[in-house]
Parts: C-alpha cells; structure tokens; sequence
C-alpha cells in the first residue's frame, strides 16, 4: 500500500520530468553549451530530488527549480572564473515549415536572436531568457535570481532596449546614430 509521502515523490517526480525540457532550454540559452546545459538542467534535478522537502508549495515547484538552476549556473561560473560567450550556435531550433526556403529563414531569424541575446551582458540575457522565452513574472524571477524586482524590470527594460538597438542598426544601417555637426544661428 502507497503512503502520502510515496505518491508526493511519485508526483514530484513526474513533474520534474516534465520541467527537464524547459531546464536545458533555459540552462542552453544561459551558456550556449549544449553539453554545460544538459549537465546544469541534471544536476539542478538532483539537487531538487535530494532536497524535495524543503519544496512548501508544489504550485512554486517551477520557480524553485528555475532558482536551483540559477545557484547551478552561479557555481559552474564561480568554479571557472572567467566566462566568455560562445559564438557559435550548432543546434536551431526549427519550426516545421513546408519548404525549405521557410525552414532556412527560420533557422536564421533564430540565430541572429540567440546570437543577439548572447551578446548581452550575463544579468540581461538571465532576465530576459526567463521572462520573455520562459514567460516568467517579474516576482518569479526576482526569486529565481535573488534580486529586487526593481533590478529585474531595469535589466528587462536595457535588454528590450539593447536587441532593439541591435536590430535596428541591423536593418538599416546607414540610420545608426552619427555626431551632427549643429550650427548654432541666431
């Protein structure tokens, strides 16, 4: 006969297998590693499994897992004392579009963004990633990052600033900012 606790752990367990996709979404858009990332969602699970008590309110179990990803994140990067962004992405994500010709535009459309996300700085690319992609609240990611929400609004807001900057420049070039020469004429 099952108790309470058993079929908890069942159930936590069950979800936890249905967060992993997300986990390595979020962990691959952080570091640009496909390898890192599967490591980091694995070892974010672990930690979960062996501290699935502390878990209060099974409603929360996404946030709290997205903030053991971030401490998982935190310690890779403390153990590596330096970070540098990865250019090069192998692996697209590809909608299934009919013809090649909308698959090719696709796999562009999302490499110039995951290329232009890159590019952001590490607290700006966090933000973004898990309030734009992961369509986490303002709350829930400020627990998840352990910072005010006032920091996770200003770093959303400069994020949603510099990729628009970014795609601006990318489009029409010759209308990036240049110094006038002002005259003044009275």
């Amino acid at each position: 006969m099952l108790n309470l606790f058993t079929l908890f752990n069942f159930s936590l367990l069950r979800r936890l297998e249905e967060l992993r996709p997300r986990l390595y979404r979020l962990a691959y858009s952080w570091c640009h590693d496909a390898t890192l990332s599967d490591d980091l969602a694995q070892e974010a699970l672990i930690k979960a499994l062996a501290h699935s008590e502390q878990l209060r309110d099974a409603q929360a179990l996404e946030s709290w897992l997205f903030s053991i990803l971030n401490n998982c994140w935190r310690d890779h990067l403390r153990g590596r004392r330096e970070f540098a962004d990865i250019a090069d992405i192998d692996e697209v994500i590809v909608d299934e579009a009919p013809t090649p010709e909308q698959r090719y535009a696709s796999r562009q459309t999302v490499q110039r963004v995951r290329l232009a996300i890159a590019g952001l700085p590490i607290g700006q690319r966090q933000v973004i990633t898990l309030v734009d992609i992961e369509e986490c609240s303002y709350a829930a990611v400020a627990a998840i990052l352990d910072l005010p929400v006032g920091t996770v609004m200003s770093r959303l807001a400069r994020a949603r600033q510099a990729l628009r900057q970014h795609f601006m420049a990318e489009q029409i070039p010759e209308m990036t900012p240049r110094r006038a020469d002002i005259r003044r004429v009275k």
